[in-house]
């Protein structure tokens, strides 16, 4: 399995930074890759993400649910992308905020060929977290995500997502 792990840290209380990612189905707000995610009880969710050509899908399980500490889960039997991982929420030094530490384990689809891939589309898991950790980030301390036509995501982009920046529409060049 590959393993990301990522560490942020966010100027909101544990409690308050638990509280908006036990929201499952708030996670597509920051997570570029993730289409939807619906809860369909208190420990169980469908997840749908982007993919290089296409779509995955898989039903997931809390299997750890510390209140402003910590959450694991794990997909169930049958995913198309086997993955498990944990959230963990502690409060950061000299009263910082919260230091959010997210550990995630997955197998690739198609193996080392199939991660290749990913990467040349701009998918590469430990660009993704970390990406996605500075768009939450954002989301908990501005209450958006700011996006500039100037600048990339990450570097991990690929060249098939970059663009020129543009002028604002209803401008002439």
């Amino acid at each position: 399995m590959v393993h990301v792990s990522k560490v942020v840290t966010i100027k909101q209380s544990p409690e308050t930074v638990y509280q908006f990612w036990r929201r499952l189905e708030t996670l597509p707000q920051f997570m570029e890759h993730l289409e939807a995610v619906r809860v369909t009880d208190p420990r169980h969710s469908h997840w749908v993400a982007k993919a290089p050509g296409g779509r995955v899908e898989w039903d997931a399980e809390i299997t750890e649910d510390v209140p402003n500490e910590r959450l694991a889960w794990q997909s169930l039997h049958g995913a198309e992308i086997e993955n498990r991982g944990i959230v963990r929420f502690r409060p950061a030094p000299a009263d910082r905020g919260t230091e959010v530490k997210v550990d995630v384990y997955y197998d690739a689809p198609g193996g080392a060929a199939g991660a290749t891939i990913a990467k040349w589309f701009g998918e590469e898991p430990q660009q993704q977290v970390r990406d996605d950790l500075r768009r939450f980030k954002q989301m908990m301390e501005t209450g958006e995500v700011v996006r500039s036509e100037g600048s990339l995501e990450g570097m991990g982009q690929g060249v098939l997502k970059q663009r020129k920046a543009q002028p604002p529409e209803g401008r002439k060049r």
